[in-house]
């Protein structure tokens, strides 16, 4: 009977760790400015979040699980958690990090569609139902269909302006081609109505701009990226 008990004690342990919520805030490395918006994913358990407009996130996990922090303009950071004390994450820049990490158009193929129907189902929008307009499920499900969507229509992008692409075209290398590339690339509208002859005279267009700069003006400045509302 004792060894049930104790049994029983343990499994109960066990689920309430496992609803567990984990919190946190996300910052930018180099000036500790809060980040809204970074997409948190728990590759475990397929939970998602967003940190809201103070950089503050929540989301359910447990120890054991790897989460994975996102956010356009930042290199992509994994957490692997060895407790369930506040985090505190910092993601680097993109135009810091490009020296070690590259402009790559290879990133992890990544089918929201497909991992997470739910997300889609209860970010419709019905009249006469007042929840899926004002509850916070619902909003939650609205904002991360919308970082979706950005999210894919930023993979589209890399998918063709490549690192080895651009270079074929312009006679830059090394970090001046990675400051270019962060400069000068193009839209996701722009992608979807051009053809490669389109986007060969862009390059060749912006690169005339680029060599009509002053040296200290070739250098990206700070990406901002657009709020999800």
């Amino acid at each position: 009977m004792r060894t049930i008990l104790i049994l029983l004690l343990l499994l109960m342990a066990g689920t309430a760790n496992a609803q567990e919520l984990l919190k946190g805030t996300v910052y930018e490395s180099s000036g500790g400015t809060r980040l809204p918006d970074v997409f948190v994913r728990n590759i475990n358990n397929k939970q998602l979040g967003l940190s809201d407009k103070q950089g503050n996130f929540s989301i359910k996990a447990e120890t054991g699980n790897t989460l994975i922090f996102e956010a356009p303009g930042y290199v992509s950071d994994t957490l692997y958690l060895i407790d369930m004390n506040p985090k505190k994450i910092r993601l680097v820049t993109q135009t810091i990090a490009l020296r070690e990490v590259k402009i790559s158009s290879t990133r992890k193929a990544f089918d929201p569609h497909k991992e997470y129907p739910e997300v889609y189902t209860k970010s419709k929008l019905y009249i006469l139902s007042p929840t899926t307009w004002f509850g916070k499920e619902a909003r939650r499900a609205r904002r991360l269909k919308k970082f979706f969507r950005r999210e894919e229509e930023e993979r589209k992008v890399d998918a063709v302006f490549t690192r080895a692409y651009v270079g074929s075209i312009v006679p830059l290398k090394g970090e001046d081609l990675d400051d270019f590339m962060l400069m000068y690339r193009p839209t996701y509208e722009f992608i979807k109505g051009n053809n490669n002859v389109s986007l060969a005279v862009y390059i060749n267009d912006s690169y005339k701009k680029f060599e009509a700069l002053p040296p200290e003006k070739r250098k990206p400045q700070k990406l901002v990226t657009p709020a999800v509302n």
